[in-house]
């Protein structure tokens, strides 16, 4: 599934961002490799559950059941996908402090005198 960016309040409040990056993932073509057993859940709202490191933190996967797919969170990749995000959605709930109008400065680290 396409790899998009999230802009609705839960994606909002549990990666403490403008947006989550997020990736649909078919159930079977998608297994926990390593540390199983630091993923805990959280129901962020009714039947969606989002799966997280209980060692560090960081958000990994969320859910409904119900449905056929997961969403990866695709910043917790190591690897590149080798496909780039396609659109943005729930745009509608964007706050006007977090909107990134392209012309802020950018820096490769810490900006110059810091």
């Amino acid at each position: 599934m396409a790899i998009e960016h999230c802009h609705c309040r839960t994606c909002r409040k549990a990666h403490a961002s403008a947006y989550a990056t997020t990736a649909g993932i078919m159930r079977e073509h998608f297994r926990w490799v390593s540390g199983e057993e630091n993923v805990r859940t959280y129901e962020s709202s009714p039947g969606k559950f989002r799966r997280f490191c209980s060692r560090c933190g960081t958000h990994l996967v969320a859910e409904r059941p119900v449905q056929p797919h997961l969403f990866l969170g695709v910043a917790t990749l190591d690897d590149d996908p080798g496909v780039r995000p396609a659109l943005h959605i729930w745009t509608s709930a964007d706050v006007p402090w977090l909107v990134d109008g392209g012309d802020l400065s950018r820096y490769p680290e810490w900006e110059p005198g810091r």
